[in-house]
């Protein structure tokens, strides 16, 4: 079928679900966007060079650099496992775009990115819709729910390149200091999500001495690659994840690598599922914490910044997994905005609370298990910068979160 013929025979401002974050088909986007005026691109963290021009709505339940000042930005709130949800009802596609291996045996492989194609790919085929695969031979080949069959795709477009790598992460002094602290709560067989980043790659390298970790995540980098060559996996366990980004050495070894399993989003995101997994860590970052235990991960002065993402999925099944553990992990303070990422009291609409604890480079807060004034006394005794402290615990006061009477005097709980 030809691509053109195609997209002309869509609907009216048709829904275009597109292969997202660091693996977006830009040759075969640039294909669509020439052939239609007006059409819907929902894309999962869309980068820059997306097109935004009169006529393009940009969809998407994660903003990404791409879109995120964007005046055609249609945000719709959503936690990442619940985005198939939205394509099978609120949301179905008229067409998918993918970008995939090149052709084997009757199938393809999605590669570096699974999330939620495959929810997309299964509405589209109910609804009629079109499929359009980019076809690469630099894209990894991948398994799971990686593998799709070719019957199911109605147009190939060929373009080879090479993917989009990660730049070398710096671990400054406050992110190592970060992730040797929770690296240090990590037990033997624990199994781990974490994603990219100087945090969480810390603490990754805090585990190379670790014995039978396990790897359950939405995505991963080359801090697993790192745990894999010292011998610190379980290598009877499967790495799962459902994207993934990082260096060439990375997209090198993941092809044609049994032991990674690439699975779709509604199953690495699911509470229930990650909460099988035995001593389940989930370590997550936020823009702002407050005296509450609760985290801003999302807004900045009430605009979308990112998106619920797979926060709330993991901190909720890491808790329900036996002897699991979820972390939120950030600096004390914000260098660009200069002021304490620990706050009274968010004034944005949280992204997720009811973590184990709050771990900045000042220290590690006990949030769990804690009364709502111990809460407070540990994320400002031990999370908050020192310059703010004073001031927090005046706050605290007036949010009837200070020392309390304990035995008929002022005291703190124990």
């Amino acid at each position: 079928m030809d691509l053109e013929r195609a997209l002309a025979a869509l609907p009216a401002d048709p829904r275009i679900v597109v292969t997202g974050n660091h693996a977006i088909p830009w040759h075969t986007l640039k294909l669509v966007d020439a052939a239609l005026d007006e059409y819907r691109l929902w894309v999962l963290n869309g980068q820059p060079g997306l097109p935004d021009r009169d006529g393009v709505t940009l969809e998407t339940s994660f903003v990404g650099a791409g879109m995120r000042r964007s005046p055609r930005l249609s945000y719709v709130p959503s936690r990442l496992s619940m985005v198939p949800t939205l394509f099978a009802r609120q949301l179905p596609p008229d067409a998918v775009v993918l970008h995939t291996t090149r052709p084997r045996r009757g199938q393809v492989s999605l590669g570096v990115e699974v999330n939620v194609l495959p929810a997309a790919l299964e509405a589209v085929r109910r609804n009629g819709g079109l499929v359009v695969a980019q076809v690469n031979d630099r894209m990894p080949w991948t398994y799971g729910d990686a593998l799709v069959d070719l019957d199911l795709v109605d147009v190939l477009v060929e373009a080879d390149g090479p993917l989009p790598t990660a730049p070398v992460t710096v671990i400054d002094e406050a992110s190592a200091r970060i992730g040797r602290l929770v690296a240090e709560r990590v037990p033997d067989g624990a199994t781990i999500q974490a994603g990219i980043g100087a945090v969480p790659d810390a603490t990754m390298r805090g585990l190379t001495g670790r014995s039978g970790l396990r790897v359950w995540t939405e995505m991963f980098s080359d801090s697993v690659l790192e745990l894999e060559k010292v011998g610190a996996l379980d290598r009877n366990v499967a790495i799962s994840a459902s994207f993934l980004f990082g260096s060439p050495e990375l997209l090198d070894w993941v092809d044609g690598n049994e032991r990674v399993e690439m699975l779709r989003t509604e199953v690495t995101n699911s509470p229930a599922l990650i909460a099988r997994n035995p001593s389940m860590v989930s370590v997550n970052t936020a823009l702002q914490v407050d005296l509450f235990g609760q985290a801003n991960a999302s807004r900045i002065n009430a605009r979308i910044h990112s998106g619920f993402g797979g926060q709330t999925d993991f901190i909720v099944g890491a808790m329900h997994s036996a002897g699991g553990q979820a972390f939120i992990a950030l600096r004390s303070w914000h260098p660009k905005a200069d002021c304490s990422t620990v706050v009274p009291l968010v004034d944005e609409p949280v992204t997720s609370f009811q973590m184990s604890a709050i771990v900045t480079e000042q220290g590690l807060a006990e949030v769990f298990g804690r009364d709502q004034h111990e809460q407070a006394r540990q994320i400002i005794e031990h999370a908050a910068h020192p310059s703010v402290r004073d001031e927090l615990w005046e706050e605290a006061v007036a949010l009837g979160l200070g020392p309390r009477a304990v035995g008929g005097s002022l005291g703190l709980a124990p």
